[in-house]
């Protein structure tokens, strides 16, 4: 039957009818807790996206492996990102994969697609919250793409770390990607007051307080900092 799906699935699209896929999404259920079963599925699936199939059983293959992909397959699905078709798909699933390689592969493909396409791959880094983006969030956030300097302020701003709120404090922005920063370093002070960083969250809402601020941001960061001296 499992056999029988994957051949369906060369040819699929949304018209058909979904239960000829059903063993497949039977077999990653019951592969959870078989390591081998789930690796032997995982790879019937990347190989799936390296063939001349339709979109739409690319979309359905990059759902599955939102559920159980691996490191293994992170280079198939890196390989999509600058596809304007699937580089959404594929960069959901990257998202769920827990393995650090996911998030490098992100990282490394933003120099090789449009400005367009680079947003959600920034977003997605925010999305992973890891602090090995940063870095690489911190050089976008100057770019000359208003719409990439924005997403690179909010994905710091996901992250919500020390370190996150540190690339921000030493950033320039201007225009919209302002307005994105200081979000940004209120949802980091909040992060890090959370945590017991009382002095880290003080620092950045005082540094928002000295940064002409709005008066939505002048008010969360004066109640930020009282909520500090508690």
């Amino acid at each position: 039957m499992l056999d029988k799906a994957f051949e369906t699935l060369k040819t699929y699209d949304w018209g058909q009818d979904r239960k000829q896929l059903k063993p497949i999404d039977e077999a990653v259920v019951s592969s959870y807790g078989d390591a081998a079963a789930r690796k032997d599925l995982e790879a019937k699936l990347a190989a799936v996206l390296t063939t001349d199939v339709t979109y739409d059983a690319k979309q359905f293959v990059c759902r599955q492996l939102m559920v159980i992909g691996k490191a293994a397959s992170v280079p198939t699905l890196a390989g999509l990102l600058g596809d304007k078709e699937m580089s959404h798909m594929a960069r959901y699933a990257l998202e769920r994969i827990e393995d650090a390689a996911a998030g490098k592969a992100m990282r490394d493909s933003l120099g090789g697609i449009g400005d367009e396409l680079k947003v959600g791959v920034i977003s997605s880094l925010g999305v992973r919250g890891e602090d090995d983006s940063v870095n690489t969030l911190k050089g976008l956030a100057g770019s000359g793409n208003a719409a990439v300097a924005k997403a690179a302020v909010a994905a710091l701003g996901a992250i919500r770390s020390k370190a996150a709120a540190t690339a921000l404090a030493s950033i320039k922005p201007t225009g919209d990607t302002k307005a994105a920063a200081a979000d940004a370093s209120l949802a980091c002070a909040e992060s890090l007051l959370k945590a017991g960083d009382k002095a880290g969250a003080l620092a950045t809402y005082k540094r928002l307080l000295t940064s002409d601020p709005s008066k939505q941001v002048k008010l969360a960061a004066t109640r930020g900092m009282l909520a500090c001296s508690k």
